[in-house]
């Protein structure tokens, strides 16, 4: 392999690990979601039991949020992507 290939990809493992969403970054996206989804569910706060009911997992380059075993977000590059 190249020289500049192992640097592009030694550069994006490195962003990657820098933008890895936080845990409150994964439950804000799922209350919004949840907000959006049904006004009732909003103003119940059931999106914001959800995210706290939820169980963080980071990869170091990803990170992702479960409940009862259900992935529920996907997150990586400081994005977070609601699944469920």
């Amino acid at each position: 392999m190249p020289k500049k290939t192992y640097l592009v990809v030694a550069a994006a493992v490195a962003l990657a690990l820098l933008l890895n969403p936080s845990p409150d970054r994964h439950r804000t996206t799922i209350t919004q979601a949840m907000a959006e989804r049904s006004p009732l569910a909003g103003v119940l706060g059931i999106g914001a039991v959800t995210a706290f009911v939820s169980t963080y997992h980071s990869l170091g380059v990803a990170s992702y949020t479960e409940v009862d075993g259900r992935l529920i977000t996907l997150g990586a590059f400081g994005g977070v992507f609601l699944v469920h």
